[in-house]
């Protein structure tokens, strides 16, 4: 992304202590997600008992909380290399080289004689959700001709055995930031519309920089490419030349 355009925040993993306080092992362990999920869904649950014998027998029994409950993130991400910039040293040919990196957390360590899951922090601008990976799934969506994984959607879930008050992240507004992605004024970006059904893959195609959409979409603030809305203003000359590569 260039200097003039405004920063997009990326949702990444983190790795905690034991104590789910700290994040521990940032350079090897953390993770930056290559495009932000579309949506997060958080489910809470209580665990209810009925009294046997309590409360009016005439009408319901009176109900009786147990345990602390649990709370559960669900997350779907995608991955992909395709379009890279030809030549670039950093350049990653299977998908499955981005997706360990989620599968890492996953993974249990041997601690002493048990094997435990690591713990785990999902963290995207004041969103902050602590807990272990339950589960994961990966569906490899497009292949090259050698047999290759190019792309690929991980969806999983992160759970906490208990129900807490929402926590609020601390962020900082971006600065430096400029009216369009390209950092011109209002008016002098050449703003694409987006016709319906249409993706962030294409219409870089269509103005010959097919390899440069990822850097599109992210100079853009464009979460998901392959869902436009009708009508969005896309500036297809912002983020040209830099993929988004981790």
């Amino acid at each position: 992304m260039s200097d003039d355009a405004t920063p997009l925040a990326k949702a990444k993993l983190l790795q905690l202590d034991s104590n789910f306080e700290h994040p521990i092992d940032e350079q090897t362990t953390s993770t930056v997600v290559q495009f932000n999920p579309e949506t997060l869904k958080v489910a809470y649950a209580n665990q209810v008992q009925q009294p046997s014998g309590g409360g009016d027998q005439r009408g319901t029994p009176a109900q009786q909380f147990v345990g602390a409950g649990t709370t559960k993130l669900s997350v779907q991400l995608w991955f992909d290399v395709t379009g890279q910039p030809e030549g670039a040293s950093d350049a990653v040919e299977d998908v499955r080289k981005l997706t360990a990196k989620v599968a890492f957390f996953i993974t249990p360590k041997k601690e002493g004689d048990k094997f435990v899951p690591p713990a785990v922090r999902f963290l995207w601008g004041s969103f902050q959700f602590d807990g272990i990976m339950e589960s994961m799934e990966e569906s490899l969506e497009l292949f090259s001709a050698e047999g290759l994984p190019l792309r690929a959607s991980v969806s999983f879930s992160l759970s906490q055995q208990k129900i807490t008050a929402f926590v609020f992240a601390p962020t900082q507004p971006p600065a430096g930031a400029s009216p369009n992605p390209s950092g011109k004024g209002a008016g002098e970006a050449p703003m694409k519309s987006a016709p319906e059904g249409s993706t962030v893959q294409g219409l870089a195609s269509n103005e010959g920089k097919g390899a440069s959409w990822q850097g599109i979409a992210s100079a853009n603030g464009i979460e998901n490419p392959r869902r436009l809305a009708p009508g969005q203003l896309i500036d297809l000359q912002a983020g040209v030349n830099i993929g988004v590569r981790r």
